[in-house]
């Protein structure tokens, strides 16, 4: 794995993801506008659950996690990623790197899981909507996502040890706007044979056990919705899950571009592209598919500014 904790450089250089500084002007206002709507929309879906009581129901714990998530994995990356496009301080400290890579690899493999959790959670909604109640336990919601947790930080450890003992001695730039995988070991002189073994089957392994777990559930429900008679009932079971299915359908065809695939195929353009998509934008659409087309949602808005109104009127 290339000789311990050897290296001769104290920190990085993120390239980032323009050179002119008209782009580097309209990228980081871009930005700054998809980040401000990703923590109002995250934050405001889980203030919106846990201020309405009808909302407290697996799904929408769920839910709420998932927006942690997003917010969190935004964070991790946006705030520096403006940072490098509005000033000339592009350089980050080799600490700050892999804690950067560290955090982000567990958002990401916490919400493989959680979108797992979420599948089995509707699976269980449309196929078993009877026992629903017994088995969507609150002791089993908090077991799936103590696993979620447990499972991601694991995987991130691993990640993150191993890459961080590999040898930088050629150059310590890196060519992407945040500390990914696949730009760092592309900077390692020794050979990352094992490293990459061993990245490949843990990200490999999370997301084809969610994906399993993912594909099982939608293929069951299917199954269930094929055997309904009337066209309305269809319709009703079909609209639980239409949202999950959408973002998990953005967020693994994102993800399975980008990750699983040997370190020769990296491509800056495309491989940038697709991780601005994940790691920017995807944080700020998930509230949006999750609400938009979700009447619960918008109906808890509507009780709670009634509430609001009602306690106004009573002062």
């Amino acid at each position: 794995m290339g000789g311990g904790n050897s290296t001769s450089v104290t920190g990085f250089i993120l390239m980032g993801l323009a050179d002119s500084e008209e782009t580097q002007l309209v990228l980081f206002l871009l930005f700054l506008l998809i980040y401000l709507v990703t923590v109002l929309g995250n934050a405001g879906m889980i203030l919106i659950i846990r201020l309405d009581p009808q909302l407290h129901t697996p799904m929408y714990f769920f839910l709420t996690h998932l927006s942690f998530l997003d917010l969190s994995y935004s964070s991790v990356i946006t705030p520096k990623t403006l940072q490098s496009l509005l000033t000339s301080k592009k350089k980050i400290s080799f600490l700050g790197c892999f804690t950067q890579l560290y955090f982000f690899i567990v958002c990401g493999a916490v919400e493989c899981f959680l979108l797992s959790s979420m599948a089995y959670d509707r699976y269980v909604a449309i196929c078993s909507p009877l026992h629903y109640p017994v088995i969507m336990s609150t002791r089993l919601c908090h077991a799936l996502l103590a696993a979620s947790y447990v499972t991601g930080f694991v995987d991130s450890t691993v990640d993150a040890v191993c890459m961080s003992r590999l040898h930088f001695c050629n150059s310590n730039v890196i060519h992407h706007f945040f500390c990914d995988s696949s730009p760092i070991l592309a900077l390692s002189c020794n050979d990352t044979y094992e490293v990459e073994i061993t990245i490949f089957t843990f990200a490999g392994s999370t997301l084809v056990l969610s994906l399993i777990t993912i594909s099982g559930s939608y293929v069951s429900i299917l199954s269930t919705i094929l055997k309904i008679n009337s066209t309305a009932g269809k319709k009703k079971a079909f609209s639980t899950c239409a949202s999950h299915l959408l973002g998990v359908t953005i967020f693994y065809s994102t993800t399975i571009f980008t990750y699983l695939k040997p370190k020769e195929s990296y491509s800056l353009g495309k491989d940038q592209v697709a991780s601005v998509f994940y790691t920017i934008v995807i944080p700020m659409l998930n509230p949006l598919i999750y609400s938009l087309r979700n009447k619960e949602v918008k109906n808890a808005v509507v009780r709670i500014m009634q509430k609001r109104g009602g306690s106004r009127q009573l002062k």
